[in-house]
């Protein structure tokens, strides 16, 4: 479903995101492109950075998609973007636990997670390793607040949490975040 090479950014003015959401509920399958075109990019983002890997992420961001495409009619919100945030952590959170058990069966390491896009090599992989160390409620949280741009607020409903547990989870990542990083910088002299 997602192409390899990204398509033309087609975003989508507030003002008329409604008139799309509305016509998508009743099964337009234009509107359903134009949203997947204007989604794309921010929840296979979101798919690699919780996942941890480039070939789950793209499994996930598939199903993320088809499951908005199967239950359009479903969608009771005016707030699309945060379900289907919503749709994608759940998507992920599943084939998460299923990867955990089949490693717990097969013992298997795991690897291959492709970086942040900062410039600095060295920076990026010990961001992505420490990422992948936080716990996945508090992992989730730091990619939507610090990654995606998402309010405290659209945490909360995209995680299915309280405002304040947000709130919470978003600084214990970078607690954890900092806590995990400063030795690296600090030997690396920044």
């Amino acid at each position: 479903m997602r192409s390899k090479t990204p398509s033309a950014t087609t975003k989508i003015a507030e003002e008329e995101l409604p008139a799309i959401v509305a016509a998508f509920k009743e099964g337009d399958r234009a509107a359903f492109r134009r949203l997947y075109d204007h989604f794309e990019r921010p929840i296979f983002r979101f798919c690699r950075h919780l996942t941890g890997d480039e070939a789950m992420a793209g499994d996930a961001f598939q199903e993320t998609f088809i499951r908005m495409y199967e239950h359009h009619r479903e969608l009771r919100t005016s707030n699309i973007q945060s379900w289907l945030f919503a749709i994608a952590r759940r998507v992920c959170l599943n084939m998460i636990r299923a990867r955990r058990r089949s490693l717990e069966a097969f013992d298997e390491d795991l690897h291959g997670a492709e970086p942040l896009s900062i410039g600095d090599v060295f920076l990026r992989e010990h961001l992505e390793r420490a990422m992948q160390q936080l716990p996945v409620t508090l992992r989730e949280a730091l990619i939507l607040r610090d990654v995606e741009g998402h309010s405290y607020q659209e945490i909360a409903v995209i995680c299915g949490i309280d405002l304040s547990l947000a709130k919470v989870r978003v600084f214990r990542a970078r607690q954890h975040m900092r806590r995990i990083l400063t030795p690296v910088l600090t030997e690396r002299g920044r």
